[in-house]
């Protein structure tokens, strides 16, 4: 009886600690505090700083995660969780410099505000730029990112209104991109030009083809590997709810 219980004991810790990776309260932040609004996504930031207890809750399943745990994940797991990851810390460093009216109100004179050692990730300190840049773009290849990824900024692509998970990985990423690319305030296909956001112009390389992948999400399929492109000012301004 004794051995039981110290079984079952043992069974219920490690049951306990787990990793979520349905990463729930993620996505009761989302569901509380994300809106769209004429296709723009928007945070209630002022919502979050009043009330941060399911984003401290999901930030402290964050920072509790240990590598030898993450190293068991599969692809579609660490994927998934890196993404929500990003987005949740960028919104706690918007939170603890709210109010701001951009995130690059946030960087200084020698560090950029995605350069900023904020958090702890995997057993180390970390910033923004290291998730995105060091870990994914160099181990996943996955040039659908840009448009899950979000900077706190109008002209990123808008935070979905879902945490993503192991079983709806591509489905999000797919939706991301259409969503992007089909947002005439931030892409557009006008007059025989392609007048497009510069996350196209700074990733460019990531895109391995860049008309043909526009073209794969597009609505519009008249474009060719001749049409003209022409890049959109980038809008730092807070993508904030008000």
């Amino acid at each position: 009886m004794k051995l039981l219980t110290i079984l079952s004991l043992i069974l219920f810790a490690s049951n306990s600690f787990s990793f979520d990776h349905t990463h729930s309260t993620w996505q009761e932040v989302l569901t509380e505090n994300v809106h769209l609004r004429k296709k723009q996504g928007l945070v209630d930031y002022k919502a979050i700083k009043e009330n941060p207890m399911n984003l401290n809750k999901y930030l402290l399943l964050l920072t509790s995660l240990q590598k030898k745990e993450y190293d068991g994940f599969n692809q579609k797991q660490k994927l998934a969780l890196l993404i929500n990851a990003y987005n949740a810390f960028t919104i706690k460093l918007i939170v603890d410099h709210y109010p701001v009216k951009s995130i690059k109100d946030i960087s200084t004179l020698f560090t950029s505000a995605f350069k900023k050692d904020f958090f702890t990730f995997l057993g180390h300190k970390r910033n923004l730029d290291w998730i995105e840049h060091e870990v994914i773009r160099k181990k996943f290849k996955e040039p659908r990112i840009h448009f899950a990824l979000v900077c706190a900024s109008i002209s990123c692509p808008n935070l979905q209104l879902k945490s993503f998970t192991e079983s709806n990985l591509d489905e999000l990423l797919d939706a991301g991109a259409t969503y992007f690319i089909n947002n005439s305030a931030k892409n557009d296909f006008k007059d025989g030009t392609l007048y497009l956001s510069k996350i196209f112009k700074w990733y460019r390389l990531d895109f391995k083809g860049l008309i043909p992948f526009i073209k794969k999400y597009s609505k519009n399929k008249e474009m060719t590997k001749d049409t003209p492109i022409s890049w959109l000012n980038y809008n730092w301004e807070l993508n904030e709810w008000k």
